[in-house]
C-alpha cells in the first residue's frame, strides 16, 4: 500500500476545502430577487424575465452537447405542460454561440416552452451557471428559491415537488 506524506494530504484537504467554500459562495449569490434579463427566442421574439412577474419559471441552462441536457428536455417538456395552466412556465435558455445545433436539436425533439438564446453568456454569467444543465427555480414574486447543477434520472421529481409547492404559494 502506497503512503503520502503529510503535506500532500494536507494540500489536498486545504484544495478540497476551498472548493467547497468556492460552490457555497456561488449558491449563496443566487438568493434573492432573480436578475432580470431580456433574450431572443428562437422564434425569433424577445422575451424579458420581468415580463413573467405572477409566474414560477423554471429557468433550464442548457446545451445541445450536453448528454443530460438532451435527456432532460422532454421531461421539463412534460412538467411545463402538466403545470402551465396554473401559471408554471419553463425557459430553456441555450448557452451556445452558435445556435445551429440548438436548433436542430429541437427541430427533432421540439418542446412547447419558449428556446431562448444567450450567445454571448451574459445570462449565464448573471446566474452563475457553472454546470450544465443548471435550472434555478423562481417564485411568483420573481425570487430565486431553488437552484439545481447537472441532472440525473429521478430529478424531474425534485423539480415537481418545488413546482407543486411553489404554484400553492
Amino acid at each position: 500500500m502506497k503512503t503520502y506524506p503529510s503535506r500532500i494530504i494536507k494540500l489536498v484537504m486545504v484544495v478540497v476545502f476551498s472548493q467547497l467554500l468556492m460552490l457555497q459562495a456561488q449558491a449563496a449569490s443566487l438568493d434573492g430577487a432573480a436578475p432580470d434579463f431580456t433574450l431572443k427566442s428562437m422564434s425569433g421574439k424577445n422575451l424579458k424575465l420581468s415580463e413573467l412577474s405572477g409566474n414560477v419559471v423554471l429557468l433550464n441552462f442548457w446545451a445541445s452537447w450536453c448528454g443530460p441536457c438532451r435527456t432532460e428536455m422532454p421531461l421539463l417538456n412534460d412538467l411545463h405542460n402538466k403545470y402551465e395552466a396554473l401559471g408554471f412556465t419553463v425557459l430553456g435558455v441555450n448557452v451556445e454561440q452558435e445556435t445551429e445545433l440548438a436548433k436542430s436539436f429541437i427541430a427533432k425533439s421540439p418542446v412547447d416552452f419558449p428556446i431562448l438564446l444567450d450567445k454571448t453568456n451574459k445570462v449565464s454569467k448573471m446566474y452563475d451557471v457553472i454546470a450544465m444543465p443548471t435550472t434555478v427555480m423562481i417564485d411568483r414574486d420573481g425570487n430565486m428559491r431553488y437552484l439545481h447543477k447537472g441532472y440525473q434520472v429521478g430529478d424531474e421529481k425534485k423539480y415537481k415537488k418545488m413546482v407543486k409547492k411553489l404554484v400553492r404559494e
